[in-house]
């Protein structure tokens, strides 16, 4: 089956890319002519473990290729796929669809009759609604609009698009329904459900999916406060309680909060849609207030060891907003950085891969070239992005080159017996308490 995606960005390239690699030809298609030259000459425009491999890969065998020219990329194409940016708008913060319309418009002067029309950026419930309508303004007669969320967690996005949990389609008609599933027919072999549902359902879905995950983020982490309070572990509640089916594992890692493309972004795109109809999303509204007050908090547990900030040099190690990927957006090492140079820190901060996406959003911050460079000469060190390559560091090495001690370990990578034994002082999240013991311990 022939089809274009629309976008070059982190779903649209991964999705062409998956979708070459089960057989069929792919044209992905963006205005930016220096991402697709970079394309066409095997630079890949983010950081995605196997996509370089994956994309020369089908490239090779001739089944995708990279344009900018819109009516060359969607002809003879059963399917077009839009997967352009949906940002948060500023000001209300409802998703911006300028990019969906934009392209839908352009798209409607080329697409030929017959064509399924397939949002794959997120976007908010009506979204399809409003592009059938943009397509009958254009003049445009006979062609479906379908919804195809994605459920790609980045780091891991190959994996999650061969083998996913689900894949949802929304669709009003029988023909969407029908090109959808032949697309994803490779998949059932690996038994992979496949969801039909109305349009506006799939559109929700997506959002509804994000919020419980972030929601499952702001619980523990304020378990992990509690934690600290009363003296329990942490990681062992969550080991107690993700044990249980109904609840799961996943999502139950006490940290500095959430971050990345998708859940700041798709939570509050929920809450402006439930305002839109008047209905109050409480949890949703909350699990977004505690996650800003956590991000914004977290250079108190740097600055509490140390007494104050001025004058101290701190050491930050991670600075993407999850491993395995350079994606800065919404990272919580931009708020606790910005905060260490107010209160007269200055920082050196190291990430295996997105120093460069860092280096145009910090001016102040100095760049090591290594963990062990970070460290050097620093008061405390911090561990914010939980790398593979940060959880086997020589403590002893790391705390022999510090002028303070402090670990400050923003992951529970370590243990704190490992870290102390190495002469660091170590303060993790929620893995016992860090303040003083409460008066009363009573229960009664």
């Amino acid at each position: 089956m022939r089809i274009a995606m629309i976008g070059t960005g982190y779903v649209g390239l991964v999705s062409g890319a998956c979708f070459a690699d089960f057989g069929h030809q792919v044209c992905c298609v963006d205005k930016d002519a220096a991402k697709i030259d970079g394309l066409n000459e095997g630079r890949m425009p983010i950081w995605e473990p196997g996509l370089e491999a994956l994309v020369k890969a089908n490239e090779d065998r001739g089944r995708l290729t990279f344009t900018t020219d819109l009516a060359a990329g969607v002809e003879g194409a059963e399917a077009v796929f839009i997967a352009v940016g949906t940002p948060t708008r500023r000001g209300d913060g409802h998703a911006d669809l300028t990019f969906v319309f934009d392209a839908v418009r352009e798209l409607a002067k080329v697409i030929a009759p017959g064509s399924v029309v397939v949002t794959k950026s997120t976007v908010p419930v009506g979204t399809g609604d409003r592009i059938e309508e943009i397509l009958r303004e254009e003049g445009v007669a006979d062609v479906s609009v379908a919804s195809n969320p994605e459920f790609l967690r980045e780091g891991a996005a190959i994996a999650d698009f061969k083998h996913p949990d689900r894949i949802v389609v929304g669709a009003e008609d029988q023909r969407a329904q029908d090109v959808l599933r032949e697309i994803y027919r490779p998949l059932f072999l690996n038994r992979a459900p496949i969801l039909f549902t109305a349009r506006r359902t799939a559109e929700l879905t997506k959002y509804a999916a994000n919020a419980f995950l972030a929601v499952k983020i702001s619980f523990i982490n304020e378990i992990a406060d509690l934690c600290e309070a009363v003296d329990a572990d942490v990681q062992d509640v969550a080991r107690g309680i993700g044990l249980d089916n109904r609840i799961g594992a996943k999502f139950l890692h006490a940290g500095p909060g959430y971050g990345g493309s998708c859940f700041p972004k798709d939570t509050l795109a929920l809450l402006k849609t439930a305002d839109n109809v008047g209905i109050d999303q409480r949890i949703v509204r909350t699990t977004v207030e505690v996650n800003d007050h956590r991000k914004a908090t977290m250079v108190d547990r740097v600055e509490g060891p140390l007494g104050s900030l001025s004058g101290k040099r701190v050491g930050v190690l991670g600075l993407a907003f999850k491993p395995n990927t350079d994606d800065m957006r919404e990272a919580p090492s931009i708020p606790l950085i910005n905060s260490l140079i107010e209160r007269g820190a200055s920082v050196t901060a190291f990430d295996p891969v997105a120093g460069e996406q860092a280096e145009k959003i910090f001016k102040d911050v100095a760049f090591a070239p290594d963990a062990y460079a970070a460290a050097a000469n620093a008061d405390a060190l911090v561990i914010v992005t939980e790398w593979d390559e940060f959880r086997a560091l020589d403590l002893e090495k790391i705390a022999g080159s510090m002028r303070g001690k402090i670990l400050v370990d923003l992951r529970n990578v370590y243990d704190r017996e490992e870290a102390e034994e190495a002469g660091l002082t170590y303060f993790g999240v929620g893995r016992g308490r860090i303040g003083p013991a409460p008066k009363s311990s009573s229960l009664a």
